[in-house]
């Protein structure tokens, strides 16, 4: 009997090993029969974050590392960033009857919105490494992000108009002074306010501190014409503004 269950128990881990020795994200095919290259494996699990079919994801795909680092190095990323900024503009002169009151707000998002944080991703494996809080706090209280350019632009069409530019951000409050010196030195300035999780906003999730943050400034008058974020937590939860518009950010996700 002993030896009939090792036995069994040796052929079930060949078996099992040889499964996964197998198996190859370049010999796989769609369920219709389709070829997988990495590459359109890899395009495609892109393209599912942004649309949010892929959601809670921890790391990138280790397969995908090398092409997620590419993409945000890439001109398509400065293209994908630039369009997402475009389409703003085209809502604002089209769609947004600005009273000038001093209560037309637009609210962004700090990190991958008006700040980049590829330089510290390049450095830890472009998403592929599980996120370290207190390593990207360290490298924020630095304040060496660079500014996105195409964003910085439309947040200095929307100041000319008038318009109330709140920063609301899950970064911590403990991160305050480096980040307005950062966003200052980057060419930023002029915003109505800055705000950061407090130590009560740190019991909920992100997308309920963003939400209660809405509600709070709707509730104070202020008519906030659009969002600008890199995460869907920016935009959901009531209550709903007018317009969102994502950008790009294939490197992690936050809830």
């Amino acid at each position: 009997m002993g030896t009939l269950l090792g036995f069994l128990l040796c052929f079930s881990s060949f078996f099992i090993s040889a499964t996964f020795a197998d198996w190859n994200i370049l010999n796989q095919r769609t369920k219709s029969g389709l070829k997988i290259s990495l590459k359109s494996y890899c395009e495609s699990w892109r393209i599912n974050v942004e649309l949010h079919n892929i959601q809670d994801f921890t790391i990138v795909p280790e397969e995908c590392v090398s092409y997620i680092g590419k993409y945000v190095a890439s001109s398509q990323y400065q293209v994908d960033s630039e369009r997402t900024i475009e389409e703003c503009r085209l809502y604002l002169s089209t769609s947004c009857l600005l009273k000038k009151d001093g209560r037309d707000a637009w609210l962004f998002d700090i990190d991958d919105t008006l700040l980049s944080t590829v330089p510290y991703f390049k450095k830890h494996h472009f998403g592929g490494e599980k996120l370290n809080l207190t390593s990207l706090e360290r490298w924020m209280s630095q304040g060496k992000a660079p500014a996105l350019e195409h964003s910085l632009k439309f947040f200095d069409e929307l100041k000319s108009k008038g318009v109330q530019i709140f920063l609301v951000s899950s970064r911590r409050e403990h991160l305050r002074s480096a980040t307005i010196d950062n966003l200052i030195d980057v060419g930023y300035h002029g915003w109505t306010r800055l705000i950061l999780r407090g130590r009560d906003d740190e019991l909920n999730e992100v997308q309920q501190y963003k939400a209660n943050v809405r509600k709070q400034l709707i509730s104070n008058g202020y008519r906030i014409w659009g969002i600008v974020g890199d995460q869907y937590s920016s935009f959901e939860g009531l209550p709903s503004v007018r317009r969102s518009f994502k950008l790009p950010n294939p490197l992690y996700y936050v809830s």
